[in-house]
């Protein structure tokens, strides 16, 4: 379902808000299949709601709930007491699908059961209570991590051409998980090279795709926390990339300045993210963004142009610009050492 977002002058007849408010439905839906990995359990063939209980694990009765919910949804195709996967929903919802979001979507219902607790969030300030998925914390690491990768396997080739000229001789990727924005950069700069600099469970997983594409060559993954060490030096482009509204401004500042320390003199450092107008309510992803910051970290939020020119400045930075305008987590700040 996909929230439609009104004029500010809008009336709100009471159906219209209860309409709103039974929005959580379709949502809790699809994220019980994705935790279940439930279209996965049943692609490839017609199967009744018992087989696909007895598959999953899972009661019988609610199996046959949910899986009603789902057709009502079209995500499962129903007829003669047996259910189906129709082929453009495996492609997106299972672990294999040639256009696969399921990590995505497992990552969403974790932010679910963090939403759920906004209200309590508001009263006290602090984030909801981490709710682990019935998958486990590990395994919700790793589809954080994994949508994460798909979501950036989709827009990084197209966002890294169109801010071009961008030359680097050599790239810093600062937390650069399995190495997706390095790629798209290495293939704008044939002759360039790169650092990827990450937590230390992520960086095999950097080092097993790099190794697979045949780029081990011309980058070295080097493990680290930016939070607590210094970065690796030698770089002329930082690449900071989704990060900054997971901290507070103070915490951004301390990073902008071991980027500074880290490059060479001249370097630049590029920053992806999203950036508010000064109303803080456009662009409308960046308002409701921050919400999923609010709940999820302890000063993390989303920061104007303004807000983000004066922390780089304070760090050193100098010439802020901003080369792309995007509406959602998209927009590049470039700055010079």
């Amino acid at each position: 379902m996909m929230l439609t977002i009104l004029p500010m002058d809008v009336k709100w007849p009471a159906d219209k808000v209860l309409d709103l408010a039974r929005g959580f439905r379709e949502a809790c839906v699809l994220a019980a299949a994705a935790d279940l990995e439930l279209f996965g359990a049943m692609a490839g063939a017609r199967r009744t709601a018992g087989q696909v209980a007895r598959r999953i694990r899972a009661d019988p009765r609610a199996v046959a709930i949910l899986l009603d919910a789902l057709a009502v949804l079209g995500l499962l195709r129903k007829g003669a007491g047996r259910y189906a996967v129709p082929a453009d929903v495996a492609s997106a919802l299972t672990a294999g699908g040639t256009a696969s979001v399921l990590s995505m979507s497992q990552h969403q219902a974790n932010c679910l059961r963090r939403w759920a607790q906004l209200a309590r969030v508001v009263k006290t300030g602090r984030p909801a209570a981490p709710i682990a998925s019935v998958r486990g914390r590990r395994k919700d690491t790793a589809a954080f991590i994994g949508g994460m990768h798909d979501l950036a396997a989709r827009t990084a080739p197209r966002l890294v051409r169109g801010i071009q000229p961008l030359p680097f001789r050599h790239l810093l990727d600062v937390g650069g998980a399995s190495g997706t924005w390095t790629i798209a950069f290495l293939e704008a700069n044939p002759s360039g090279t790169a650092t990827i600099f990450d937590l230390p469970h992520v960086i095999p997983m950097a080092r097993k795709r790099l190794r697979k594409l045949g780029l081990s060559g011309r980058v070295r993954a080097v493990a680290g926390d930016f939070y607590r060490d210094e970065l690796p030096r030698g770089a002329d482009l930082a690449w900071v990339s989704a990060i900054v509204h997971q901290n507070s401004r103070e915490q951004n500042r301390r990073l902008f300045r071991k980027v500074f320390r880290a490059l060479e003199p001249g370097g630049r450092i590029a920053i992806r993210d999203v950036v508010m107008e000064e109303s803080r309510t456009a662009p409308v992803s960046g308002a409701l963004f921050a919400v999923n910051m609010l709940v999820g970290t302890p000063g993390g939020g989303t920061f104007t142009f303004r807000e983000l020119k004066e922390d780089l400045r304070r760090a050193g930075f100098a010439g802020v610009r901003l080369a792309r305008r995007g509406e959602g987590n998209d927009s590049v700040l470039v700055a010079r050492r």
